[in-house]
């Protein structure tokens, strides 16, 4: 079964939510304790149409019972490991933050210097991290939009597009909106945040930049929007049991290999900036994600593309494991 059930706990806190299936069965909302067991949600709030997505609708009242029963051993518990795992929630609106880790962003600048760039790598680093610095305490977020499309299961398999010519990965912490927020101040954000989970945000290196029209710029569309590019989950861990979603480690191995380790520390701007900025122009709606940016160690930075056969295993701190094996797509 595609479960990550150990003997370890699974998530910090005392229950996540998830989307579980079992083998031939509909997909359904579970309640998942950190030993490994669900309960099936639509028998236990006795609504048999529920999802994921309409539990977030109303999240704020739920939470109470959901923590009931999580504490209660009498529930009609099924093992995960009987179940398939699949993204945590279908979100309507994907916020994606980028240039968002001060060192990835100073790690990018130093290493596309142009030739004749007279400063030495530690001169041109310590004016980066000036910059870079200034721009979190006077600058705004970059933030684009993605598709719900993109959205796949923790353990699926991620189709690389034909066309896709530099597949890269990009491991982030992604926030839950619990309640719609429009025009939310920072210090009221996370009260708008219901949990949090793991993405691992692929984009087409290849077809960031529109090279027919330059002046145009990124072309988000194509590089980051084929139909799975974005594996979810596997859990949404309330917000209440992160301590502190800004000292979390993001961590990504390749074949086994670590290649992105970080710490949420790193962020240019937090969660509550991201929420709060997004809210001033967009209304933010139950469900969405909030995408928060991926640290350094993408595979530009490696030299070491995406290829066939290879296998992803992202972390978040308290958020669980995910893990993906990459397929080639056939040129048509």
């Amino acid at each position: 079964m595609k479960s990550a059930a150990t003997s370890a706990p699974l998530f910090t806190g005392p229950f996540a939510i998830s989307t579980l299936s079992a083998p031939g069965g509909a997909a359904f909302p579970g309640l998942v304790v950190p030993d490994g067991r669900v309960l099936d949600l639509r028998t236990a709030l006795d609504e048999p149409a529920l999802t994921a997505l309409a539990l977030l609708e109303r999240w704020d009242e739920e939470l109470p019972r959901l923590h009931g029963l999580a504490g209660d051993p009498a529930g009609d518990w099924l093992p995960l490991d009987d179940l398939f795992v699949h993204a945590p929630v279908q979100p309507r609106q994907i916020f994606q933050s980028g240039a968002n880790y001060r060192q990835h962003v100073i790690d990018l600048e130093v290493a596309h210097r142009p030739p004749d760039d007279p400063r030495t790598v530690e001169e041109a680093r310590a004016e980066i991290a000036a910059i870079m610095d200034k721009r979190a305490a006077e600058d705004l977020p970059y933030v684009f939009i993605g598709l719900p499309t993109t959205i796949t299961g923790p353990y699926d398999d991620v189709v690389l597009p034909s066309w896709a010519k530099k597949p890269d990965w990009e491991l982030e912490l992604a926030a839950v909106i619990s309640r719609p927020a429009y025009r939310v101040a920072v210090e009221e954000a996370l009260e708008y945040v219901a949990g949090y989970t793991i993405a691992n945000d692929l984009t087409d290196r290849a077809t960031v930049f529109r090279r027919d029209m330059p002046a145009i710029g990124t072309d988000w569309l194509r590089c980051k929007n084929a139909p799975g590019f974005t594996p979810l989950g596997p859990w949404i861990v309330p917000a209440g049991s992160i301590a502190d979603p800004s000292d979390l480690r993001v961590t990504l191995k390749l074949n086994g290999e670590t290649m992105q380790d970080e710490s949420t520390k790193d962020m240019i701007f937090g969660v509550a900036r991201l929420v709060s900025y997004i809210s001033q122009a967009a209304q933010l709606l139950p469900g969405d994600l909030v995408l928060t940016g991926s640290p350094a160690g993408n595979g530009m930075h490696w030299g070491r593309l995406l290829r066939d056969g290879d296998v992803m295993d992202g972390s978040v701190t308290g958020l669980g494991a995910q893990r993906t094996h990459c397929v080639a797509e056939e040129a048509p």
